[in-house]
């Protein structure tokens, strides 16, 4: 077994999991849905359905033009009211179905559990279910899925950790469907032909463990089952979840600067992940609802929430409880949690496959306070656990030093915030680096252009 406290740098904010313990609701009243044809990284899906037609539950809606891309499916049954072009929240234009729901949640006849017999079939069918990592980046899972040649899988590590402050959606999958975790994990070790897997459960959430140990204790007295799946309980350190991180806590392996954890032969899915596989290999059902953190200053009630694909955030926030009066004016939406998320710029965004949380903070907390001058301190150099010299990167991006950026390793950067979190000068490291990254990419667009 591998000592849990190797990787350097991190943080350690505070957990604010204030819905540990709530338990999830289920919300379908919403009239309409609006679902946009990119949800995942990679080429967006070409929109199959227009004004005026009727849909059903797990319809295909969007399809795959190029890979890697997944469908795009309809989480309710009604009416295509328009199909429309907007600005999404990534700041690219994207294809919009809305859809009118009838209630009744009919499901299309081609919904049915997939037949499968072999790895390529496995990987077809994740494919063919619109399913993407729910971990929060929204990489199309089938892809993920299949090594770079000369490469094979030895190891899955399931992300059960959790360590972005205020979400527990991934906690709730743990404690409600611990049953459901462990048989995906033995379909995705099965059809892949992968020996060994870990788990991976911050310390602070012993419940979570316990249940998924107690779940692979029933496993290991069943005929024939798998049983080198293991579970270890990880420091409670951000961002203890993040794919290097892990596959180094757990594995003890170094993902190669500019790669990805396939290159230490190593597959990472998110415990959310592997219960929908199990799910879907059951039902048939594509990848059409998602559960939610719902939390922040600003709430009435924070929560945990199952709701539909596309169902319109303001709309979420409302049939949860709504926001304080004294607040309504004021509030800032985060989508994700309170270090990677991103600030929703848009009242009219809808909820998409790879969002885990919506955080709505009230006037105190929205407050962005002022950059001062650096002062050298090197907080964020030892906060940093890629080991990159932030204060250094954030000069070179807002000087477009291409090559400043290149030689100091800006894209293995994970914008984690943990440099932005420790500034005392309260830099604005984390934005500044994304735009290093998009500096990088323009002027590799110029090069081409002018090759």
């Amino acid at each position: 077994m591998f000592k849990l406290d190797y990787f350097s740098g991190g943080v350690y904010p505070n957990p604010n999991k204030n819905t540990l313990f709530y338990p999830t609701k289920r919300l379908n009243q919403f009239p309409v849905v609006r679902i946009p044809m990119s949800m995942h990284i990679g080429p967006p899906c070409s929109c199959i359905v227009k004004k005026g037609d009727q849909v059903l539950v797990g319809q295909m809606i969007g399809e795959p033009t190029k890979e890697p891309s997944v469908p795009v499916h309809s989480s309710v049954s009604g009416t295509v009211r328009s199909v429309h072009k907007e600005v999404a929240s990534s700041g690219r234009s994207v294809v919009v179905a809305e859809i009118e729901s009838d209630g009744h949640f009919t499901f299309h006849p081609d919904v049915k559990p997939p037949v499968i017999h072999n790895r390529n079939e496995f990987i077809r069918a994740l494919r063919d279910s619109g399913l993407v990592g729910l971990g929060g980046l929204g990489y199309p899972t089938y892809a993920k899925l299949q090594p770079k040649e000369g490469r094979k899988f030895d190891t899955l590590v399931v992300n059960a950790a959790d360590s972005e402050p205020y979400i527990t959606a991934d906690f709730r999958q743990c404690v409600d469907h611990p049953d459901e975790i462990i048989d995906g994990i033995r379909a995705v070790m099965r059809y892949l032909d992968i020996p060994v897997a870990r788990i991976g459960v911050e310390k602070n959430k012993p419940q979570a463990a316990d249940v998924l140990l107690y779940e692979l204790e029933k496993v290991k007295h069943t005929a024939g089952a798998h049983t080198s799946i293991y579970l270890d309980r990880l420091p409670l350190i951000y961002p203890q979840g993040a794919e290097k991180m892990l596959v180094y806590s757990l594995t003890g392996r170094k993902i190669p600067s500019g790669g990805e954890s396939g290159d230490v032969n190593v597959l990472v899915l998110n415990v959310s992940t592997v219960r929908f596989i199990s799910k879907y290999l059951k039902t048939g059902i594509p990848l059409i609802r998602r559960r939610l953190t719902l939390d922040g200053s600003a709430l009435r009630t924070p929560c945990n929430v199952n709701v539909p694909i596309g169902a319109p955030i303001p709309d979420v926030i409302s049939a949860a409880g709504g926001i304080l009066d004294e607040e309504k004016d004021s509030v800032k939406i985060i989508l994700g949690g309170s270090m990677m998320g991103v600030a929703l710029d848009r009242a009219d965004a809808s909820v998409i496959k790879y969002y885990r949380a919506l955080l709505v903070f009230g006037k105190k907390e929205a407050e962005v306070p002022p950059e001062a001058v650096c002062i050298r301190c090197a907080r964020c150099l030892k906060a940093c656990p890629m080991k990159l010299v932030p204060a250094t990167l954030d000069k070179m991006a807002r000087h477009k030093d291409i090559e400043g950026l290149e030689q100091y390793h800006v894209r293995d950067c994970i914008e984690c915030g943990c440099c932005a979190y420790v500034c005392p000068a309260k830099r604005y490291l984390v934005q500044s680096i994304r735009n290093g990254k998009t500096h990088i990419k323009q002027a590799r667009i110029k090069e081409e252009t002018r090759q």
